[in-house]
């Protein structure tokens, strides 16, 4: 008779381990690295998501679906191919767009222009912008704030032209064109 093998346990996860440990160990469906996870992702996640959606309830249930996301897909997650914020925030934008398409979901309908721009002028959203962006930071940056929202609605959050115009509160024609100078900008710059 053949014994089955035994899977090496991996190291113990605790508050002070990193992301890719955290990664790993969910990947090795051990609950308490989700917990771990979770504790220190989802408020900035929730706060971020905040900025995009009217409803606190449908922020939730996003949050909620993105760590079911990230405990079915862990095993998915390359430490090589990108920060786990990063992939992260891609699963949680994604699930706040797919619960918005849904009947009941909300945007921000009182967005205005100012909105967008304070909401990009964040520490955060400079940060990130700088960063994971490289020298496109640099030219988003130098974009009108009427421009950098439009474009950070449409390309960096995933969102269509019809979800972008409910967003932002302006038609959808406005954002198609803000969205074509946009990118004729970015191409001058980066040329």
């Amino acid at each position: 008779m053949r014994l089955p093998r035994r899977r090496p346990h991996p190291p113990p996860v605790s508050a002070s381990s990193d992301d890719h440990e955290l990664m790993a160990a969910v990947a090795a469906e051990r609950v308490e690295a989700l917990r771990l996870l979770h504790d220190r992702h989802a408020p900035w996640l929730r706060a971020r998501l905040l900025r995009r959606c009217a409803d606190p309830d449908i922020v939730d249930d996003a949050i909620q679906d993105t760590f079911v996301a990230v405990w079915r897909g862990a095993g998915h997650y390359s430490p090589q191919g990108e920060d786990a914020a990063a992939w992260l925030w891609t699963i949680a934008v994604r699930r706040l767009a797919s619960a918005l398409r849904r009947p009941g979901g909300r945007w921000i309908a009182s967005a205005t222009l100012a909105d967008a721009d304070a909401r990009l002028a964040s520490a955060e959203d400079g940060v990130l912008l700088g960063v994971e962006h490289g020298d496109l930071g640099g030219a988003l940056a130098r974009l009108s704030p009427e421009l950098r929202a439009v474009i950070q609605a449409t390309v960096l959050d995933g969102l269509t032209i019809r979800e972008a115009s409910r967003l932002l509160g302006i038609p959808e024609g406005t954002v198609k064109t803000r969205l074509m100078r946009a990118r004729a900008r970015l191409r001058e710059e980066l040329a």
